[in-house]
């Protein structure tokens, strides 16, 4: 019987082709579009030698216990805080995620989120859908700016980060970058600015785009303190996780007007109940955030193209983990180490 690889919660529809054409006649996929994982039949946890999620279930340890010969759990995305990976480490289960998939894509919407903004797009076509005469009316918008003038400020400064900047930096933007993470000379290399601090870039930035992975390091990193030391007038832009961003927090410096609008792919629980203050603050007739906030559903990785790409990818990063025991793209790896030295050291027991 060939080992299964269990593909829960997945974002397509149809047969699973593109898995099919990776695993050949070496493995077998199983899938559903069900986040439910109490519909998936035990025979299959039994049987699942690698898992392949999205980010619409959490992997728990106790989803873990279900998949007694589990060697890899791959996310099928760039972050993974949806699964626990210190808990697959002492199982000796590797996660990797799938992080060249949708650098471009994810780009590409955070610069198209930055000019709805900037450039009043879905402020005038709300207004002129409304009313094609009175709405008619070039300074209708108030987020209108010159991109020349702008300071485009890029937190976390990864794959998506750079391909960002280097956007924002064709557009004639001054690009300020902070990332405590990426090497001294890194700004000579791609032209741009460093910042010292979260808060050095913050009071300098016109337009703050987020590219960090949330992480307990980075969870409400905008935060109130973070929001009010902003650039008064400056737009907040996220498409990396909705977490990073405190909305309750987000919702009362648009209302005191602080700051001047934000663009949200991702929100702290999705969707977003329509009770949440953001929420409420956005949609209630004559808000003064109506051409002030824009949010898309978490679709800044999406394309036709780009889902074809996730799709092949995880399927080939768990069945090269599978042949192989490796992979570059681990990123529990240390953990395992770790916890195979702690199960090494309680074998041996104290030193006699």
């Amino acid at each position: 019987m060939r080992p299964l690889v269990l593909h829960p919660d997945v974002q397509f529809s149809g047969p699973a082709d593109i898995e099919a054409s990776v695993y050949g006649s070496a493995f077998e996929a199983w899938t559903t579009q069900s986040t439910d994982l109490a519909r998936i039949p035990d025979e299959v946890w039994a049987r699942a030698a690698a898992m392949v999620c999205y980010h619409e279930i959490t992997v728990t340890p106790a989803v873990l216990d279900r998949m007694p010969h589990c060697r890899v759990v791959v996310r099928a995305g760039v972050g993974f805080d949806n699964i626990d990976l210190a808990a697959a480490a002492e199982r000796g289960i590797a996660v990797c995620n799938t992080p060249d998939y949708g650098t471009t894509d994810v780009a590409d919407h955070a610069i198209a989120l930055t000019l709805a903004i900037l450039r009043g797009i879905t402020g005038y076509d709300d207004l002129v859908f409304a009313d094609p005469v009175r709405g008619w009316d070039f300074a209708a918008v108030p987020t209108v700016r010159r991109l020349s003038t702008q300071t485009f400020g890029v937190v976390g400064l990864g794959r998506i980060g750079t391909a960002t900047a280097l956007r924002a930096k064709a557009l004639g933007m001054r690009v300020v970058f902070h990332d405590p993470y990426r090497p001294t000379g890194t700004e000579l290399a791609l032209g741009m600015e460093r910042a010292a601090s979260l808060g050095e870039l913050l009071r300098q930035a016109d337009i703050v785009s987020l590219h960090t992975p949330l992480t307990n390091e980075t969870r409400h990193l905008i935060d109130e303190p973070a929001l009010a030391s902003m650039k008064p007038g400056a737009v907040l832009v996220n498409t990396a996780r909705g977490g990073v961003v405190d909305l309750s927090a987000l919702a009362r410096a648009l209302l005191d007007g602080h700051v001047g609008a934000a663009a949200l792919d991702v929100l702290e629980s999705e969707p977003l109940s329509a009770e949440h203050p953001l929420m409420l603050a956005w949609r209630t007739p004559g808000s003064p955030l109506r051409h002030r906030l824009v949010v898309t559903p978490h679709a800044a990785f999406y394309s036709p193209a780009s889902l074809m790409d996730l799709r092949r990818k995880s399927a080939t990063t768990a069945a090269s983990y599978l042949r192989e025991g490796y992979s570059r793209d681990c990123v529990n790896a240390e953990r395992i180490d770790q916890a195979k030295a702690a199960a090494r050291a309680g074998m041996m027991g104290p030193a006699g």
